[in-house]
């Protein structure tokens, strides 16, 4: 997998500490609107919801704003109306960025991507300009722990899973998307911990950067993120373990 995997992942482990769970929250919130309005607020039967609410717990989102948020969907609040926008365009050095939306005001979501990208140095494209780049899998972060990192590669594999990638103390599975959730039952049932299950858009070439647009471009996707518009952002930008130790710094 990509350096942007890499990225990805250590934004999440920060994620789960970081100051602003304000804003955090909201993007959940909106998540479970979107999952529970378009398949039911049954987690049971609606696999895109029961994702959601996995993130939102791995968050410490608090049971009643999961609760508050499922009853908007279905009838029980007042609802908002959100639109699943993604936008497409490159970054510094030319990476491919995808960045996925829920908004309730198109024109300012326009406004802030834009922003990001021109201020990177970068463009917003128009649709269909990346996309091309990048196909939907299913990825799964599994805690290594005390486990043996290639049993918990070997079982991942006889699950289903397509390819799989040690990240030091974490294992990063791919999958087909219809694959998502049986893998991840079964390396649950196995008694593996899983730290994060989901979707996501895999670049089908990964690109290298040079130090100082691999630096801009992770300014880029930071700021991307940052916005309470934004629920996720992909990119083909390869970054080295070198590359994220500078940025951290």
């Amino acid at each position: 997998m990509s350096g942007h995997s890499k990225w990805s992942t250590i934004k999440r482990k920060k994620g789960a500490a970081d100051a602003k769970r304000g804003a955090l929250f909201t993007k959940l919130s909106r998540e479970l609107i979107i999952a529970a309005r378009e398949g039911g607020p049954d987690a049971g039967m609606n696999f895109k919801l029961r994702l959601a609410i996995q993130r939102a717990k791995a968050a410490n989102m608090p049971n009643d704003n999961i609760d508050r948020a499922i009853a908007k969907a279905t009838g029980g609040g007042d609802g908002d109306n959100y639109d699943e926008i993604l936008f497409e365009g490159y970054g510094p050095g030319g990476a491919a960025i995808l960045v996925s939306t829920l908004t309730d005001n198109r024109n300012r979501t326009v406004a802030e991507v834009r922003h990001q990208f021109s201020r990177a140095g970068g463009n917003l494209g128009e649709t269909g300009s990346v996309g091309w780049q990048f196909e939907a899998k299913g990825l799964i972060s599994v805690a290594v722990g005390d486990r043996d990192a290639d049993e918990i590669a070997l079982q991942a594999i006889d699950a289903g899973a397509e390819d799989v990638d040690i990240q030091g103390d974490t294992i990063e599975v791919r999958t087909e998307p219809t694959d998502l959730e049986p893998v991840r039952q079964q390396l649950e049932s196995a008694g593996f911990a899983i730290e994060n299950a989901d979707f996501a858009m895999v670049p089908k070439t990964p690109m290298e950067l040079d130090e100082k647009s691999a630096l801009q471009a992770l300014r880029l996707l930071d700021g991307l993120e940052e916005l309470e518009d934004v629920q996720r952002v992909y990119s083909n930008a390869e970054f080295s373990d070198d590359i994220l130790t500078a940025y951290a710094s």
